[in-house]
């Protein structure tokens, strides 16, 4: 029995030691960013891959409003996976005690470890349910982590399972008493990863008011697309491409932020392709351009906007593939009226005055951007930074 003991231990260090590295490669990616630019992330099963920018799943899930504490205190937050970072190094430290103490260790030693092993497969649970409701993907890294806990929960199991030696020769109060000191060495472990974080983060509100402004206002002749919401607070200004990913991450961290219906926005469409776009050489989202003049054709400018980020990757296998394919799905949706304005010369216009809005202000060729009144919003200050940035950049949002 005591080698089957020793071998359920070593799965549970086993198991700590892999959240840990998962949890440790999760927080230098957010950490990285704290640099205000854009970095690689490591987004594999395989503890020690490369960092990649292929990770559209694993950015989405960092720059979320889930994947850290306190981030209108804290540019960024504190990433949760600092917590994971302490816990996990505290079962790996209670899991190498099992291993060298074996069947010495006491019944309710075991018995705790497997109550507190279920807490790291508790979180993870809830962090899934999230990640599967709210962000539509699974981050690798992220399932690391929830795969090591469904380990740890495991090996608590059958560790807690094993017989006990004899009974402890000390009393109930001294078993209570030890019971609690290991419960509050859990709880220090995994809290003192994130307030060393909190302490060591630097202030990113110089930066706030960095990027510019518009110089030339937006006027009625520009005809932009309205996303006025339910309990506007705050005028604000996009520049979207519907078939930019990273305009439909910023578009869902409004909504999980709760903000969307706060503004009083605008929208420029602002399409990265080449065929109406003359500020590019060629097309980065082939069938943008045939895509924006649907939505403005469209009876409800903000659901037909919702629409296309949701349908996003049907739309842009379809503008690779042919116009024809890009109809089909448009006129499926809208019907052949809004075909037939999106084609017309009057939509064209109106898009082509989206554009020189965006020429005449200077902007970067690039989506998405925020502006707030004049003042354009820094791009890194759009992700992770984005609660941060708004609770000082208009805090009647959070009123």
């Amino acid at each position: 029995m005591s080698t089957r003991l020793r071998g359920f231990s070593v799965l549970a260090l086993a198991s700590s030691l892999l959240g840990l590295a998962f949890a440790v490669y999760s927080t230098i990616d957010y950490a990285d960013h704290l640099d205000r630019r854009v970095h690689d992330l490591h987004c594999s099963l395989v503890p020690g891959a490369m960092p990649t920018s292929d990770s559209e799943v694993c950015r989405a899930a960092m720059y979320s409003p889930y994947s850290a504490l306190f981030k209108d205190a804290l540019w960024g937050g504190v990433p949760i996976s600092l917590f994971a970072i302490g816990a996990f190094a505290f079962f790996a430290a209670f899991a190498l005690y099992l291993v060298i103490r074996g069947e010495r260790s006491a019944g309710y030693v075991r018995q705790l470890f497997f109550a507190l092993a279920s807490t790291p497969a508790l979180v993870s649970l809830l962090m899934l349910t999230l990640s599967l409701t709210k962000l539509g993907g699974l981050c690798k890294t992220c399932l690391g982590i929830y795969i090591s806990s469904a380990l740890l929960l495991l090996a608590g199991v059958a560790v807690a399972m094993a017989p006990a030696p004899g009974r402890a020769s000390f009393s109930t109060m001294g078993l209570l008493g030890r019971v609690v000191g290991v419960m509050a060495l859990l709880g220090v472990a995994t809290v003192v990863p994130g307030l060393a974080y909190a302490a060591a983060a630097p202030d990113h509100t110089p930066y706030l008011k960095s990027c510019g402004t518009l110089k030339v206002p937006a006027e009625p002749k520009h005809e932009l697309m309205s996303l006025r919401g339910s309990d506007p607070r705050r005028e604000a200004l996009f520049l979207e491409d519907p078939l930019c990913p990273t305009c439909r991450a910023f578009h869902a961290r409004l909504i999980g932020e709760e903000l969307i219906d706060l503004l009083d926005a605008k929208v420029v469409l602002f399409p990265l392709d080449s065929e109406c776009n003359w500020m590019l050489a060629e097309p980065l989202h082939p069938g943008a351009c045939r895509l924006s003049r649907a939505l403005l054709c469209a009876p409800d400018g903000r659901a037909a906007l919702d629409w296309a980020f949701e349908e996003q990757e049907a739309l842009a296998q379809a503008g690779r593939q042919s116009d024809k394919a890009l109809d089909q799905l448009v006129g499926a949706r809208f019907g052949q009226s809004v075909l037939d304005c999106a084609g017309s010369k009057k939509a064209k216009a109106r898009l082509n005055a989206h554009l020189h809005f965006a020429a005449d202000n200077n902007v970067p060729v690039s989506t998405p951007q925020l502006f707030l009144g004049t003042s354009r919003v820094c791009d890194e200050d759009t992700d992770i930074g984005l609660r941060f940035t708004l609770t000082r950049l208009a805090p009647e949002l959070f009123r």
